[in-house]
């Protein structure tokens, strides 16, 4: 969080370990169908994470092309996320 320039690094280290275990808990344990907030909860932060931590245009190359293929993966990851969503309300 620090070396992203983020203020209040703690809080932002408090709200990412929040985000991602609620978020995680919500998916696996769909509690009365509400794993779609969870879902949710990590699509935001997953797509936030882009232009906060994986700038790929605000780097020369090598490094650009590294930070663009995490950000290519942070994007297949909310492709999942997606997914995970629709299915949250699936019920047999």
């Amino acid at each position: 969080m620090v070396t992203v320039g983020l203020p209040w690094p703690v809080l932002f280290a408090a709200g990412t370990i929040f985000c991602q275990l609620a978020g995680s808990a919500l998916i696996v344990f769909n509690p009365a169908g509400y794993g779609w907030i969870g879902s949710g909860m990590l699509i935001v932060f997953t797509l936030l994470t882009i232009p906060l931590g994986h700038a790929f245009w605000a780097f020369s190359e090598p490094r650009r092309t590294e930070e663009f293929h995490i950000a290519l993966e942070h994007i297949t990851v909310v492709g999942g996320l997606i997914m995970s969503a629709l299915f949250a309300g699936y019920r047999r």
